[in-house]
């Protein structure tokens, strides 16, 4: 088997090639199961390019994980519209990628990740990178931060309880009902609840 050794000139679709054989290898084995030399192995790389496009085993597999299910392109695509529709556009994109037929995503990893902190600690990152700092950025404003902090709060508690930890009543519910049940509490979160006006300052009146 001949290996691709230093940096591939002319082979622009190395990193996509080791990209897609990490993912499936992922989804296969899990997190610990799968080692850097089985996916250079799958992609017919040598092992050192994994290290040169990714850095590590973790960042292989946040950005193979993020190119299965697409999810940057779903957050950009939601925050983009009418502000009054956000809520319901975020949710969308959250049921539909984590549903997509054509992707399991993390959905077919959820008991390697509830097991394995290295697996628990990127998703997070992706969360504050890709999903919570996009948001802030798009929200703009000096709160648009704590903002997309409880945006992201709703959200997860979305991926958690359907996806990850499936909770009953929350895989049974239609994406209708999604938007129904947890459109209003991320629309306060997203646009902020209006500061109560102050009291106005009684003037003494003398007699």
């Amino acid at each position: 088997m001949n290996k691709t050794r230093g940096r591939p000139p002319g082979r622009p679709a190395t990193k996509a090639r080791i990209a897609g054989a990490a993912r499936d290898l992922f989804l296969e084995r899990g997190y610990q199961g799968t080692t850097l030399r089985a996916v250079a192995a799958e992609a017919d790389v040598d092992v050192a390019l994994i290290g040169y496009h990714f850095g590590s085993k973790q960042g292989l597999f946040g950005e193979s994980m993020n190119l299965r299910c697409g999810r940057s392109n779903a957050i950009v695509g939601a925050l983009g519209g009418d502000p009054a529709g956000l809520a319901d556009r975020l949710l969308d994109a959250v049921t539909s990628l984590w549903e997509d037929p054509s992707g399991a995503g993390f959905a077919a990893m959820d008991g390697t990740a509830l097991r394995d902190e290295d697996v628990m600690r990127v998703f997070r990152e992706f969360l504050e990178r890709e999903v919570l700092g996009r948001i802030a950025d798009h929200l703009g404003g000096r709160d648009a931060t704590d903002r997309a902090t409880a945006a992201v709060a709703v959200i997860g508690g979305l991926i958690f309880t359907r996806y990850l930890n499936p909770l009953g009543p929350v895989t049974a519910l239609e994406a209708a009902d999604v938007r129904r049940i947890l459109g209003p509490p991320l629309r306060a979160a997203l646009h902020g609840r209006p500061r109560a006006a102050r009291p106005s300052p009684q003037v003494s009146q003398s007699h």
